[in-house]
């Protein structure tokens, strides 16, 4: 048996390329959206992708199963578990094999055995995994959003993410029925999750790739808890956000991923031609620099999203997957490569090109435009100068930071909701923070772009105000 985790830093998403060494067939589970890593794999490995399937329609990416089955002529398995609303849309058409609780498939000589474990979604299956020659039993479970190394997965985000109204208690009492099937499995069995430290499927997944079930007998406060109220109290309790993007996802993952059928293009742009496309309604500039350097200097409009780990989350949070979008970096053709190829997998199809951040200041400056900027303020003056300009504070960090405490007479709205929200802010100077600095530089950005040019980034955060001893509001308080 073949195993290998391929695990993506960004999403903090794991998917799996499983095969028999004995017969050469491979299976891949929850792959993302560009099928050359798991080609590469099986080619490495003399195996060939014949089975592709999921754990449940995802909500933080695109799906890469569609593209996995054109690229390497793979058969798709897919639930049909969940009722009339949870079915996968393109299943016929793409003549995939439906999956119920209690079916397996055969991969070669490996067995996968279909468990049905609802409560993150209602169609999620978990795949317990056997090497039947070996003649031992069960070795392992794929859990994918269900059961992760310290945690379980989520089961608000139908509500909260997908508007599926008063769903959220209905799937955490779910969820809780599920465990108790979880917890009658062998205790030797691995746990293989779908997601990692940093996702956003879950409040406090552990960062280790893999456990075992007994270990999350012991370890895992969901596996541990057998009240069902204590249960679904907790598990509601503390959910951060979901970000805005998730509700497009579900529903293109539903439908169906277009299929692209080659890798995400980003041709490099004149930047004569972004200034005439110009960056307002639906089309948006990213400035990929350093969020510092946006601010000493940048263009009329543009968004300041650094490349970092953060990247695609933030730009799905603030802007729809149907609009253009042009990238503006300082980096070269690999590194905007690898931001196209991120956006793709959370459904940015629409990315126009990319401008060398150099050229495009200059051009800006040689067409008789003045660079804008971002004015700063550190945590120590903001009591004096709030005073003294009758300004506003807006806190645009999530809900479970912002009952964790926060600074008294704040304007709360998380950095997602503001494009929406921003007709609620005051007319006065607003002095924008969140926990460390990051997401404010993109607020007072978005803030900027939408004509709010009294918005002032504070430096350093809630974190900075904190430490520095002044007045925190809240439940810490």
């Amino acid at each position: 048996m073949f195993f290998r985790e391929l695990y993506d830093q960004a999403l903090a998403q794991a998917s799996y390329v499983i095969g028999c060494q004995a017969t050469g067939e491979a299976i891949v589970v929850d792959p993302l959206r560009d099928p050359t890593p798991y080609l590469d794999v099986a080619r490495a490995e003399g195996l060939r992708i014949t089975h592709v399937t999921e754990t449940h329609i995802h909500a933080d990416f695109v799906s890469g199963a569609r593209e996995l089955r054109a690229a390497s002529g793979a058969r798709l398995y897919l639930s049909a578990e969940g009722g009339p609303g949870w079915q996968y849309g393109f299943a016929e058409q793409d003549d995939a094999v439906l999956l119920r609780d209690g079916d397996h498939i055969m991969v070669g000589n490996l067995r996968f055995d279909v468990m049905h474990t609802p409560g993150h979604t209602p169609e999620h299956l978990s795949f317990i995994v056997t090497d039947t020659p070996r003649g031992a039993g069960p070795m392992g479970i794929l859990t994918g959003d269900f059961v992760f190394v310290g945690d379980v997965g989520r089961p608000d985000l139908l509500e909260r993410a997908a508007g599926v109204a008063d769903t959220m208690e209905a799937g955490a009492r779910t969820l809780f029925q599920s465990l108790q099937r979880f917890r009658a499995l062998p205790d030797h069995l691995q746990v293989w999750p779908g997601h990692g430290a940093g996702s956003a499927c879950g409040k406090a997944l552990g960062a280790v790739p893999s456990s075992t079930v007994g270990y999350e007998k012991l370890a895992n406060w969901g596996v541990a808890e057998t009240d069902e109220g204590a249960f679904v109290s907790a598990v509601l309790e503390g959910q951060p956000e979901p970000p805005r993007y998730f509700a497009a996802m579900k529903r293109i993952n539903r439908d169906g991923p277009p299929v692209l059928g080659h890798p995400p293009a980003a041709p490099r742009l004149s930047a004569s031609a972004v200034i005439a496309g110009g960056s307002s309604g639906t089309r948006w500039t990213l400035d990929m620099r350093p969020a510092a350097q946006f601010a000493d200097g940048h263009v009329e409009g543009s968004l300041s999203l650094p490349y970092t780990k953060s990247f695609s989350t933030w730009v799905g949070s603030v802007i729809p997957v149907t609009d253009e979008l042009v990238l503006m970096s300082d980096g070269d053709d690999e590194s905007v490569r690898r931001a196209a190829r991120d956006l793709s997998r959370i459904g940015f199809d629409r990315i126009i090109g990319w401008v060398d951040a150099t050229e495009m200041l200059q051009a800006w400056r040689a067409a008789g435009h003045s660079l804008h900027t971002i004015p700063q303020i550190a945590v120590g003056d903001v009591p004096r100068q709030r005073s003294e300009r009758a300004a506003a504070i807006l806190d645009v960090r999530g809900r479970t930071e912002w009952d964790a405490g926060h600074i008294g007479g704040a304007i709360h709205i998380p950095l997602g909701d503001l494009r929406q929200r921003v007709d609620e802010l005051p007319a006065t100077p607003l002095y924008v923070h969140c926990q460390s600095g990051a997401r404010s530089a993109v607020a007072t950005s978005l803030l900027h772009r939408l004509g709010r040019l009294d918005a002032v980034n504070v430096g350093g955060g809630f974190a900075a105000w904190r430490a520095t001893g002044l007045p925190v509001a809240g439940q810490d308080e």
